[in-house]
């Protein structure tokens, strides 16, 4: 299966495009566009100018004005060939299964809980409780 572009709406009722690798992960995606023409006119111009773009890689650190112009005059190296994951000896997998033994487990005291006081300004700014007045009982007629 080839890769693809996918046209979706989006919950704000705007259109974006992305492309798919063979895989189905999300290789590039487009920005928001008003109308589903503009999208598939966006498409179209990626379609069109991708295979023939140039890469502009600027993420390269910008060096002083003399490395500038040695790094000019060298040849630029190629990149080295994929490297083969290198499969693990066995002298590595045997230090990999010892492990050291578990030490024994040891019982912990619990641990008193402390309670935050709350500051003497907010202490102060509370009314003082009030007492109960001791109310004579009505006399009876």
């Amino acid at each position: 299966m080839p890769a693809k572009f996918v046209v979706k709406k989006g919950v704000t009722g705007k259109f974006r495009f992305s492309l798919l690798s063979t895989n189905g992960q999300v290789i590039a995606s487009s920005q928001t566009y008003e109308s589903k023409a503009s999208c598939m006119a966006g498409l179209r111009a990626v379609q069109k100018n991708a295979a023939g773009a140039a890469i502009d890689d600027q993420s390269v650190a910008v060096k002083a004005p003399v490395a500038a112009k040695s790094a000019a005059k060298r040849p630029v190296a190629k990149k080295a060939a994929a490297k083969k994951p290198v499969a693990k000896k066995p002298a590595a997998r045997k230090a990999a299964a010892k492990k050291p033994a578990a030490k024994p487990a040891v019982a912990k005291k619990p641990v008193a809980k402390t309670v935050a006081k709350k500051p003497a300004a907010k202490r102060a700014a509370k009314p003082a409780a009030r007492k109960p007045v001791a109310r004579k009982p009505a006399a009876r007629k």
